[in-house]
Protein backbone atom coordinates (compact mmCIF):
# COMPACT_ATOMS: atom_id res chain seq x y z
CA UNK A 1 0.00 0.00 0.00
CA UNK A 2 2.48 2.58 0.97
CA UNK A 3 4.33 1.92 -2.77
CA UNK A 4 1.71 3.84 -3.69
CA UNK A 5 1.66 6.65 -1.43
CA UNK A 6 4.67 9.40 -2.49
CA UNK A 7 5.77 12.41 -0.96
CA UNK A 8 6.83 15.59 -3.03
CA UNK A 9 7.87 19.18 -2.10
CA UNK A 10 6.67 21.47 -4.54
CA UNK A 11 3.90 23.86 -5.35
CA UNK A 12 1.09 21.93 -5.96
CA UNK A 13 -0.87 24.22 -8.90
CA UNK A 14 2.47 22.95 -10.98
CA UNK A 15 2.30 18.81 -10.59
CA UNK A 16 1.20 17.46 -14.22
CA UNK A 17 -0.65 14.65 -12.57
CA UNK A 18 -4.50 13.43 -13.03
CA UNK A 19 -5.73 15.68 -10.37
CA UNK A 20 -4.90 17.88 -7.70
CA UNK A 21 -6.73 18.98 -4.46
CA UNK A 22 -7.66 22.40 -3.09
CA UNK A 23 -8.04 23.65 -0.08
CA UNK A 24 -11.37 25.73 -0.61
CA UNK A 25 -14.05 27.18 1.32
CA UNK A 26 -17.62 26.54 2.18
CA UNK A 27 -18.62 29.54 -0.25
CA UNK A 28 -16.10 28.17 -2.76
CA UNK A 29 -15.08 31.77 -2.91
CA UNK A 30 -11.15 32.64 -3.72
CA UNK A 31 -9.46 32.38 -0.93
CA UNK A 32 -5.36 32.68 -0.27
CA UNK A 33 -2.83 29.94 0.20
CA UNK A 34 -2.93 26.50 -1.80
CA UNK A 35 -6.74 28.04 -3.20
CA UNK A 36 -5.10 31.49 -4.51
CA UNK A 37 -2.20 29.63 -5.70
CA UNK A 38 -4.34 27.02 -7.83
CA UNK A 39 -6.82 29.92 -8.99
CA UNK A 40 -4.50 31.76 -10.43
CA UNK A 41 -2.55 29.10 -12.07
CA UNK A 42 -5.99 27.79 -13.31
CA UNK A 43 -7.08 31.06 -14.78
CA UNK A 44 -10.48 32.51 -14.52
CA UNK A 45 -12.59 29.68 -15.91
CA UNK A 46 -11.90 28.16 -12.42
CA UNK A 47 -13.54 31.14 -10.34
CA UNK A 48 -16.61 30.95 -13.05
CA UNK A 49 -17.03 27.53 -12.56
CA UNK A 50 -17.26 27.61 -9.15
CA UNK A 51 -19.01 30.95 -8.79
CA UNK A 52 -21.60 28.58 -10.05
CA UNK A 53 -21.16 25.83 -7.89
CA UNK A 54 -23.15 27.03 -4.83
CA UNK A 55 -21.36 26.11 -2.16
CA UNK A 56 -19.66 23.14 -0.70
CA UNK A 57 -20.10 21.52 2.90
CA UNK A 58 -16.97 20.73 5.59
CA UNK A 59 -15.91 17.02 3.98
CA UNK A 60 -17.32 17.30 0.60
CA UNK A 61 -15.62 16.55 -2.60
CA UNK A 62 -16.52 18.44 -6.33
CA UNK A 63 -13.99 17.58 -8.98
CA UNK A 64 -13.74 20.37 -11.81
CA UNK A 65 -11.29 20.69 -15.07
CA UNK A 66 -7.65 22.14 -14.45
CA UNK A 67 -8.23 24.45 -17.00
CA UNK A 68 -4.49 26.02 -17.59
CA UNK A 69 -3.42 23.72 -14.72
CA UNK A 70 -0.86 21.31 -15.68
CA UNK A 71 -3.22 18.73 -14.00
CA UNK A 72 -6.54 17.74 -15.72
CA UNK A 73 -8.69 18.09 -12.76
CA UNK A 74 -8.94 19.99 -9.51
CA UNK A 75 -10.79 18.25 -6.54
CA UNK A 76 -12.14 20.82 -4.03
CA UNK A 77 -12.80 20.06 -0.72
CA UNK A 78 -12.89 22.06 2.58
CA UNK A 79 -11.58 21.20 6.04
CA UNK A 80 -13.15 22.28 9.33
CA UNK A 81 -11.46 25.15 11.25
CA UNK A 82 -9.69 23.39 14.24
CA UNK A 83 -10.56 26.25 16.76
CA UNK A 84 -14.05 26.29 15.38
CA UNK A 85 -16.95 25.03 18.07
CA UNK A 86 -17.37 21.81 18.12
CA UNK A 87 -16.32 17.96 19.24
CA UNK A 88 -12.73 17.39 18.30
CA UNK A 89 -13.77 13.94 17.48
CA UNK A 90 -16.50 15.38 15.00
CA UNK A 91 -13.96 17.54 13.55
CA UNK A 92 -11.09 14.80 12.47
CA UNK A 93 -13.76 13.04 11.07
CA UNK A 94 -15.12 16.12 8.95
CA UNK A 95 -10.88 16.20 8.12
CA UNK A 96 -10.56 12.73 7.30
CA UNK A 97 -13.73 12.71 4.90
CA UNK A 98 -12.12 15.22 2.45
CA UNK A 99 -9.28 13.17 2.05
CA UNK A 100 -11.89 9.80 1.51
CA UNK A 101 -14.30 11.98 -0.30
CA UNK A 102 -11.46 13.31 -2.99
CA UNK A 103 -10.29 9.88 -3.58
CA UNK A 104 -13.58 8.46 -4.68
CA UNK A 105 -14.32 11.53 -6.52
CA UNK A 106 -10.57 10.94 -8.27
CA UNK A 107 -11.93 7.10 -8.52
CA UNK A 108 -15.11 7.45 -9.97
CA UNK A 109 -13.90 9.82 -12.33
CA UNK A 110 -11.32 7.14 -13.36
CA UNK A 111 -8.15 9.07 -12.72
CA UNK A 112 -5.20 7.40 -11.87
CA UNK A 113 -3.24 9.91 -9.72
CA UNK A 114 -3.77 12.56 -7.24
CA UNK A 115 -1.93 15.03 -5.12
CA UNK A 116 -2.88 16.20 -1.99
CA UNK A 117 -1.75 19.19 0.03
CA UNK A 118 -1.56 19.17 3.62
CA UNK A 119 -5.56 19.82 3.95
CA UNK A 120 -6.42 22.01 6.72
CA UNK A 121 -2.61 22.90 8.12
CA UNK A 122 -2.67 26.44 6.84
CA UNK A 123 -5.48 29.01 7.96
CA UNK A 124 -7.87 26.61 9.43
CA UNK A 125 -5.17 25.97 12.16
CA UNK A 126 -4.66 22.23 12.26
CA UNK A 127 -1.90 21.32 13.91
CA UNK A 128 0.60 19.72 10.82
CA UNK A 129 1.27 16.32 13.00
CA UNK A 130 -2.52 15.77 13.30
CA UNK A 131 -3.32 16.79 10.05
CA UNK A 132 -0.69 14.61 8.34
CA UNK A 133 -1.58 11.61 10.71
CA UNK A 134 -5.26 12.02 9.37
CA UNK A 135 -4.25 11.96 6.35
CA UNK A 136 -2.02 8.90 5.90
CA UNK A 137 -4.00 7.05 8.01
CA UNK A 138 -7.74 8.19 6.00
CA UNK A 139 -5.56 7.54 2.76
CA UNK A 140 -4.03 4.66 3.36
CA UNK A 141 -7.55 3.06 4.69
CA UNK A 142 -9.37 4.29 1.24
CA UNK A 143 -7.08 3.39 -1.16
CA UNK A 144 -8.75 -0.77 -1.49
CA UNK A 145 -11.98 0.79 -2.34
CA UNK A 146 -10.34 3.44 -4.74
CA UNK A 147 -8.72 0.64 -6.78
CA UNK A 148 -8.01 2.78 -9.87
CA UNK A 149 -5.85 5.50 -8.07
CA UNK A 150 -2.62 4.21 -8.24
CA UNK A 151 -0.38 7.19 -7.24
CA UNK A 152 -0.91 9.18 -3.92
CA UNK A 153 0.98 12.27 -3.55
CA UNK A 154 1.15 14.27 -0.60
CA UNK A 155 2.37 17.31 -1.75
CA UNK A 156 4.60 19.71 0.53
CA UNK A 157 4.95 23.23 0.45
CA UNK A 158 8.17 23.35 2.55
CA UNK A 159 10.69 20.72 3.16
CA UNK A 160 10.12 20.65 6.95
CA UNK A 161 6.65 19.85 5.85
CA UNK A 162 8.17 16.86 3.32
CA UNK A 163 10.02 15.56 6.41
CA UNK A 164 7.55 15.55 8.37
CA UNK A 165 5.29 13.15 5.74
CA UNK A 166 8.28 10.66 5.23
CA UNK A 167 8.46 10.08 8.79
CA UNK A 168 4.93 9.89 9.05
CA UNK A 169 4.96 7.20 5.96
CA UNK A 170 8.72 5.45 7.28
CA UNK A 171 10.19 6.33 4.42
CA UNK A 172 13.62 8.49 3.76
Amino acid sequence: MTARLQVVVARIETLALDAIVNAANTRLVAGAGVDGAIRSAAGPQLGARLANAGGLAEGEALITPGFRLPARFVIHTVAPVYAAAGAHADKCARLASCYRECLLAADRAGLAEIAFPALGTGAFGWPKPLGRDIAIETVSEQLPYARGVTRVVFCCFVEADGDLYRTGLGVS
